[in-house]
């Protein structure tokens, strides 16, 4: 679901997806294979992004896939990109936050999911990969 198809158009991809427009809070539109969450949780509190996570599972088939990409918080207190960020979203969103891998998943397991793996990416983003719990 998208708002705006234009990057899609200038990308030279529009013909290989269809955009649907529509409020991931309400449903989202079901039958896809992955359901990719990009940097979104990290600008919702808890209930309302295990709702986004919530309805991710139940449009997706039993062998489907939720691949969320957000920064995660590591334990401790060591600088790392993350922390600032979970700064400004506490500041720009009441409840918003970058997580924790645990609390990260708590939220999946809360919409029906199983955190089944996190990917490290060479960027401050981590891949995470939820299955039907």
């Amino acid at each position: 679901m998208v708002a705006d198809p234009a990057p899609l158009e200038d990308a030279g991809v529009a013909d290989r997806c269809k955009v649907i427009g529509g409020d991931m809070l309400q449903r989202v539109p079901s039958g896809a294979d992955a359901y990719i969450v990009k940097r979104v949780l990290m600008d919702w509190g808890d209930e309302q992004a295990a709702k986004i996570l919530r309805n991710c599972a139940e449009a997706m088939p039993e062998d489907g896939k939720v691949l969320v990409v957000e920064m995660v918080l590591p334990p401790g207190n060591e600088p790392t990109p993350g922390k600032p960020f979970d700064v400004l979203m506490l500041l720009m969103h009441p409840g918003a936050r970058i997580r924790t891998e645990a609390e990260l998943g708590h939220l999946f397991g809360a919409a029906g999911l199983r955190l089944n793996r996190v990917i490290a990416t060479p960027s401050p983003n981590n891949i995470l990969e939820g299955v039907r719990a």
